[in-house]
Order: structure tokens, then C-alpha cells, then sequence
């Protein structure tokens, strides 16, 4: 635990390492044929890969945390135990090597989505491992990845064109219950704690500016989501103005 708090860039470096390495050992489970024919439906799929990996521990762990340390919901401020700490590493690591990956492989510019949320984590995160405060709020942040389960879930069926299929459709509830019941109301539950503790919080504007940019993505990403799998819009043909489509309407559409 020693070693865990007073060098906890050393610890956020190796997890870093250690998913890419996750990333390479991916790359060995086979890949749908249609998936294999473009660029960037295979760069997603693997970087979709290690994220599912990602948010498949880091939903377990963050879910454990709380009911074995109920204090954790209660005092987000100040309160952690080594286990919740050490989650927290894990995670920024991971940020960091998707944001390096994103940024490596020349895709930056289509996900600057993923990019400024990769930034505002990482950065409230690096704040509470190096000053101990905020670890609780950080798990309680983390219950989000219980429905990015469903949502990298979905995107892998997308890019595999499995959209008709009873996967997808059961996949599809289970996103739309997630996305209500861990992501939004997780953050509803750190916006109204910083809200309601705003005289005494450290750096208390900060982040809450941080939370109402990170509750307007994600509320535009819901609109987005419920437009595409309970709202659909009418079908595109194959070919717009005798030109195929091009690579960013792929990336648009996977988006959606």
C-alpha cells in the first residue's frame, strides 16, 4: 500500500502497459470477415476489444467496492481503502493507453469525442490519486462502465452488421436499462453531492464544471441512442450522388 500511494504515476504507467498488452493478446481471437475488409472497422474492433475487457473489471470492481465498503457511497470526499485506490489506477491506466492509441493510429480527429473524455477522467482522476481525495467519487464514477459493457457490446455487433439479429435486440434492452440505471443516475448521484456540498468540497468548481460537461455528453450521447435503435431513420442507399460511402459516413454511423 506504500509503494501503492507514494508513486501512484508508476502504478497508472504499468497498468497502462498491461492493457496494452491485453490489446496484443486480443488480436489472436478471430474476427468477423466483414469486420477484416476495412481500415477502421478493424482498428474498432480492437480498440473495442480491450475496452470491453476494461469496463467488464473495472463494473465488477467498482460494484464490489461498495457493497463490502458501503462508505464509499457516503463519503466521497475522503474516504477509500487500498482496494478502491488500486481500482483506480487500473482504470486511469487504461484512459491512458486508449487515448494513446486513439492518438497513434491517426484516428483523433474522428474520435475527439472519446479524446476530451479521456482528458476530463484522466484529469480527476490523477487529482484524487495524487492528493487521496475524490477515490469514492471515483468508484461511484466507475458504476458507468457496467453500461459501457452493453455499449461496446453493441458497437461490436454493429461492426459485425449483426443490427437484425436477437443479440442485438436483447443487447439493445439491456443498454437502454444500464445507460438509465448506472451511467445516468451515477452521475445525478456525484452532480447532486458536489451541488449539495459545494461550501466545503476542495476545488469544489472545478468539478462541477467537470460534471456538467461530462452530463452533457452523455445526454446528447443518450439522445443519440435512442434515436438510432428505437427511433430509426430511414435507410440510406448504398451510393449517394453515384459515389460510394465514404470511410467518415462509416465512422458516423458507428457512432450513432
Amino acid at each position: 500500500m506504500e509503494v501503492l500511494l507514494n508513486h501512484p504515476c508508476a502504478v497508472v504507467l504499468v497498468c497502462a502497459l498491461l492493457f496494452r498488452v491485453a490489446h496484443c493478446l486480443l488480436q489472436n481471437l478471430p474476427v468477423p470477415k466483414v469486420v477484416r475488409g476495412e481500415e477502421f472497422r478493424a482498428w474498432k474492433w480492437k480498440n473495442l476489444s480491450v475496452s470491453l475487457v476494461h469496463s467488464l473489471l473495472t463494473g465488477a470492481w467498482a460494484l464490489s467496492c461498495v457493497l463490502i465498503y458501503p462508505e464509499t457511497v457516503h463519503n466521497l470526499h475522503s474516504y477509500f481503502v487500498p482496494v478502491s485506490y488500486l481500482l483506480v489506477c487500473v482504470s486511469t491506466g487504461y484512459f491512458v493507453q486508449d487515448a494513446g492509441d486513439i492518438i497513434l493510429t491517426g484516428h483523433a480527429r474522428g474520435s475527439w469525442e472519446f479524446l476530451v473524455h479521456h482528458t476530463l477522467v484522466i484529469w480527476c482522476f490523477g487529482y484524487a490519486l495524487f492528493t487521496k481525495l475524490y477515490v469514492s467519487g471515483a468508484v461511484v464514477a466507475l458504476f458507468v462502465e457496467v453500461n459501457s459493457v452493453t455499449l461496446h457490446l453493441r458497437l461490436m455487433l454493429k461492426l459485425a452488421e449483426q443490427m437484425s439479429s436477437p443479440a442485438f435486440q436483447v443487447n439493445k434492452m439491456l443498454n437502454l436499462f444500464t445507460y438509465v440505471f448506472f451511467r445516468l443516475s451515477a452521475q445525478g448521484y456525484l452532480t447532486w453531492y458536489i451541488v449539495y456540498n459545494y461550501s466545503w468540497l476542495d476545488h469544489a468548481s472545478f468539478f462541477l464544471a467537470a460534471m456538467v460537461l461530462m452530463n452533457g455528453m452523455i445526454l446528447v450521447y443518450f439522445y443519440r441512442l435512442l434515436r438510432a435503435d428505437f427511433c430509426p431513420r430511414p435507410k440510406r442507399t448504398g451510393t449517394q450522388n453515384g459515389t460510394h460511402k465514404s470511410a467518415p459516413m462509416t465512422q458516423k454511423f458507428l457512432t450513432d
